[in-house]
């Protein structure tokens, strides 16, 4: 292992730039060029069949088989005239990853001979098995039928010689199996409640999209180095390892130049995800050592879903090339900040009208602040199920560790605008601002005060900031799929939308003037609501103090926060607003026990394997040469010149022995505790049991390893060091 570790660093200083494969052309002329875009399907697709799909892409009409047949014929034709060979219904398992099967275009024709052919059937819906996928229960192993039917909403593009065709994956009884089918529900939901909201404002709204812009933090390791990690190879983290002398101190590494090969390997995938229609627009260094950052333009969110995830995979494939490889893990190293993925969500009419925008005339003004009470109240009644969304075993490392928001949620709007919502509900008088503090936007609307343009700082330490035209949900972890939290806050928001307008329309038959009535809800909504606002420093233990009297919950515990999904409130808002049914909503959460309790039993068995197997041995080998040096001192020197020579030597024996002695008894005891807890039949019940039981030991027996890499020698530490791992290009 030791020779492994010196053959891997080696490697990585004999490592030579591979080409830096640039953008030829100007990323305007190569962009989406790999995608069935409306531009492809005008040049290949019939009058009929182009009309029909932009039909079910801006209004959600169905396609029939026949025009589904003349769509397959000109993607084909497309396709091929680009180099694809196979196609495949590209769908986002219950794993967190996408998944693929890969088929021909060949048949045989009538002729007996071999012709290449793609019909209406085969685009629009496929049985490709897939029945090892979690399920919850809701399909076994030997029942195979699982089926994936096309998303129109997202165009299909090619990777390499394979047309990917984006579908859902759902069982032979219909129950969905997959993150997208229950996201263009609640899509789908969000649209219809903040149309008939805006509808009070303007007439002219008939259509609002969620858009989502997520910014994407990861790791690059050299592929050397990595290979000769196995907790980094089968758990994506270092599962012991002790702090480099320097490591992000001195914020030296954060928005610094970017190394010459990390830039060369930014490049390829950027082109690549251009040529894939994905508008990467931003690259830079992040906080903690070889940690960096991109991020798009924003996207209608089931495309900026599809997007993340394809880049996802781009990224790994195109890092091999660049003799790199990727980490998404939420803290791949101790001590040091790991890596979120910033979710940027909106809500945009078809009128162009970004909902989240303070309004240019009374009206607009209105509406903005209808929806922008909504988000809080939502937030507030449902900041179990959001928080939900985003907790896994990775990511609980990072919420509320100084790096990443807090697990208590709260929204953080800015000073100017918190202060109007405090207007509104009278709980403040108006003050006269500076020029340097506002920018006015006059309301018009007697109880309504002024809305300003807030030029307040961001607050990094919020879960939930409004940040301008947009909120940033900051708490989901890097290597999350966005749909998971994309499906709850657009969910909730639906939800409150909805009693919005019950409640509005409400006061409206009893006689109550529009404006007057929407007045009366927006204050009622930000009074129930204003516990959920804070501005200040989200870290402090005087926050949490706070929060509690508030009533905000701070749910840390993995297992307890999965289990919210399944609260009453919870069920009424899914299940009410036909997000899932109930089988598939009990299906999910057993999915999610079951991946905690997996990737706690995999992180065990690889730490246990690693400390018996080559931590120990190592230690017994340089505590043997310790011995043997004793020894030699006794042999040379007479008894009270050994004894003074001897002691320090001693004092290290007896302490390399004791932490021998703690990592054997502990690896002994974690073993016990996950055979207990493989005996439990109940999905919740062993995740609970592996996060009480078998995971507290992970920090106990990686202390005695990291003492362990301080005391033995350099020469024989069988795995790179992070000091290694984090400062070698």
């Amino acid at each position: 292992m030791a020779e492994l570790r010196f053959y891997a660093l080696r490697e990585v200083f004999n490592r030579q730039l591979v080409d830096d494969h640039t953008i030829t052309s100007k990323i305007s002329v190569i962009f989406a060029e790999k995608v069935f875009d409306k531009r492809k399907m005008e040049k290949y697709l019939t009058r009929e069949a182009y009309q029909a799909v932009t039909a079910a892409m801006e209004e959600g009409t169905s396609i029939n088989r026949k025009m589904a047949g003349q769509v397959a014929t000109g993607m084909k034709a497309w396709a091929m005239d680009n180099g694809a060979t196979h196609y495949t219904h590209w769908f986002h398992p219950l794993t967190d990853a996408t998944a693929e099967k890969h088929d021909s275009f060949v048949d045989f024709g009538d002729t007996g001979g071999l012709v290449e052919n793609f019909s209406g059937e085969l685009l629009a819906q496929q049985e490709p098995d897939a029945s090892s996928f979690p399920s919850g229960g809701i399909r076994n192993t030997f029942e195979a039928r699982g089926y994936t039917a096309w998303d129109v909403s997202s165009p299909a593009f090619i990777v390499g010689h394979t047309l990917c065709i984006p579908t859902v994956f759902v069982s032979y009884t219909g129950e969905a199996l997959d993150y997208k089918t229950p996201l263009l529900k609640a899509l789908a939901a969000i649209d219809k409640a903040a149309v008939d909201v805006c509808q009070y404002f303007d007439k002219n709204v008939t259509k609002v999209i969620a858009t989502l812009g997520w910014e994407q933090e990861y790791f690059l390791i050299d592929e050397a180095l990595y290979n000769a990690r196995p907790d980094l190879i089968l758990t994506d983290r270092t599962l012991m390892g002790h702090q480099s002398s320097k490591d992000q101190q001195l914020d030296d590494h954060y928005f610094s130049s970017i190394p010459e090969r990390v830039n060369a390997y930014m490049r390829e995938f950027e082109t690549e995800a251009y040529r894939l229609g994905i508008p990467v627009k931003t690259r830079h260094n992040e906080v903690a050592p070889n940690q960096f950052e991109c991020a798009p333009i924003f996207e209608e969110a089931n495309l900026a879903n599809d997007h993340n995830q394809l880049i996802m995979d781009l990224m790994k494939r195109i890092a091999r090339r660049h003799h790199f490889r990727v980490l998404f893990h939420e803290k791949p190293f101790a001590g040091i900040n790991g890596s979120g993925k910033h979710n940027n969500w909106s809500l945009k009419t078809n009128t162009g009208v970004n909902l989240f925008s303070p309004g240019k005339n009374p009206k607009g003004n209105m509406m903005f602040l209808s929806f922008l009470v909504c988000v809080l109240k939502a937030v507030y009644e449902n900041q179990d199920l959001i928080r939900a969304s985003i907790m896994s075993a990775g990511n609980s490392h990072r919420l509320g560790a100084n790096e990443a928001p807090p697990a208590i949620f709260s929204v953080f709007l800015g000073k100017q605008i918190s202060s109007t919502l405090d207007e509104i509900v009278e709980k403040v008088t108006s003050r006269k601002m500076t020029p340097d503090e506002k920018t006015e936007l006059k309301l018009g609307i007697g109880k309504i005060p002024e809305i300003l343009l807030d030029n307040t700082d961001r607050n990094r330490t919020s879960p939930f900031a409004f940040t301008g035209n947009r909120f940033e949900f900051r708490a989901v972890g890097s290597s999350a799929n966005c749909a998971a939290a994309m499906i709850i806050l657009n969910t909730v928001v639906a939800d409150q939308l909805t009693k919005f307008k019950k409640a509005a329309d409400t006061l409206i038959r009893k006689g109550t003037s529009k404006d007057e009535a929407i007045f009366q809800v927006q204050k009622k909504f930000i009074l129930e609501s204003e516990n959920i606002r804070f501005e200040g420093d989200g870290y402090s233990d005087d926050w949490k103090k706070e929060a509690k009297k508030r009533g905000l919950s701070n749910v840390t515990s993995v297992t307890e926060s999965i289990s919210h999904y399944l609260a009453p409130s919870a069920k009424k808002v899914l299940i009410g607003n036909n997000i899932f049914t109930e089988r598939e909503l009990e299906a999910r959460v057993g999915v999610e026990y079951e991946k905690f309790t997996k990737k706690i039993q995999i992180e065990a068995r690889v730490l246990g394997d690693i400390a018996i197997n080559h931590i120990v041995p190592t230690a017994i080998r340089y505590q043997t040469i310790l011995l043997e040096n004793v020894k030699g001192l006794r042999e040379v020197f007479e008894t009270k010149v050994y004894e003074e020579l001897s002691h320090a030597r001693k004092d290290l024996i007896m302490e390399v022995s004791h932490h021998i002695s703690q990592i054997k008894q502990k690896v002994h005891d974690m073993i016990e505790a996950r055979k207990v807890a493989n005996k439990i039949a109940g999905e919740k019940e062993k995740a609970i049991a592996y996060e009480k039981n078998v995971r507290p030991f992970f920090d106990d027996i990686r202390y005695h390893i990291d003492k362990l890499e301080l005391i033995v020698d350099n020469d024989i530490w069988p795995l790179p060091k992070y000091r290694e791992l984090l400062f070698t290009r």
